[in-house]
């Protein structure tokens, strides 16, 4: 009976140490692999962020990018506006003082051709440069014709006509006025304009 009851605890003994070794072994082989399992997943999820991490970087680079070439291109365009707008200033203010001298030099030709004494001078000054022979036909306006026609009155050959129309100066027709000569006022100021004209844009240009 004791024999019977020594093998028994034995054969228990036997499988509970069988049994601890099994569950030693699930156990360790389940620590295992949920190990190994977690490395995959941490690994996995390493990649995926070192990843993330360089597309936004790659993002992130494309858009400081496009920003510095808009702005870079603003910048351009900022300065190409503001340079026209200066050589539009610049071209207006040319036109305006262009204008203006050209107003002021018609205003003091016009006073000067106002004079009887110096019209006369310069009429007999043309007629001697341009009349060689024949006849000539001066015309002027009624303010000046009556003075002209008393300081011309020994010169057979030239005529004295009256324009109502014409502001100062003269014009001299000769050959039966198919040639003339204009010294109105327009004219000489337009002549004194056109050599100050280079003048003035070399100013404004320096």
């Amino acid at each position: 009976m004791l024999e019977c009851s020594y093998k028994f605890e034995k054969g228990c003994n036997c499988i509970m140490e069988n049994l601890d070794a099994l569950l030693n072994k699930i156990r360790s082989e389940g620590v295992d692999a949920a190990k190994a399992e977690a490395d995959t997943l941490l690994a996995t999820a390493k990649a995926e962020a070192a990843a993330i991490v360089a597309e936004a970087k790659k993002t992130a680079d494309t858009m400081v990018a496009t920003a510095k070439a808009e702005a870079e291109r603003a910048a351009q365009g900022a300065e190409a506006t503001i340079r026209q707008a200066a050589r539009d200033v610049l071209l207006k203010l040319g036109q305006d003082i262009t204008a203006l001298l050209e107003r002021t030099l018609g205003g003091a030709v016009d006073e000067s051709l106002k004079a009887a004494p110096l019209v006369e001078q310069l009429v007999k000054d043309a007629l001697a440069a341009y009349l060689k022979d024949g006849t000539a036909e001066v015309v002027t306006a009624p303010d000046i014709a009556k003075a002209l026609k008393t300081a011309l009155a020994k010169q057979k050959e030239v005529t004295v006509v009256t324009d109502a129309q014409m502001g100062t100066g003269f014009r001299v027709k000769l050959a039966g006025g198919r040639i003339e000569h204009d010294f109105t006022g327009a004219s000489v100021t337009e002549a004194l304009a056109a050599l100050l004209r280079p003048q003035l844009a070399q100013l404004l240009k320096d």
